[in-house]
């Protein structure tokens, strides 16, 4: 290889260096300015949330979403997506509490 050849494969390399530089240094701007999610984050609150999801199997999963006050149980699958139910109630219930607080002395 000639030093003329060397020179260009090297400036072709600066030149990659310098706009995926400039790239990156762009994306760090968009994200320090909140313009880097999907558009319509910017709108206010959220009214989709996933509240949980569970395996099924390897193909399928069950998945309790809510939509503002209420909550869908919705089975997602390779052929489509199935509703089980609809129009659950929300439950505010601290993290970890049992479902059902019954003092099993006040049976006896």
């Amino acid at each position: 290889m000639t030093p003329e050849e060397l020179f260009n494969i090297g400036r072709m390399l600066a030149a990659l260096v310098f706009v995926l530089a400039l790239m990156g240094g762009l994306a760090f701007v968009l994200k320090k300015l909140g313009l880097s999610g999907p558009p319509g984050t910017l709108a206010g609150k959220k009214r989709l949330k996933v509240i949980e999801s569970l395996p099924l199997d390897m193909r399928r999963r069950l998945v309790l979403i809510q939509c503002d006050d209420e909550q869908h149980l919705v089975i997602l699958g390779p052929a489509g997506e199935t509703l089980i139910k609809t129009g659950i109630a929300v439950r505010n219930d601290p993290p970890g509490a049992p479902a059902s607080s019954v003092d099993a002395s006040a049976e006896s």
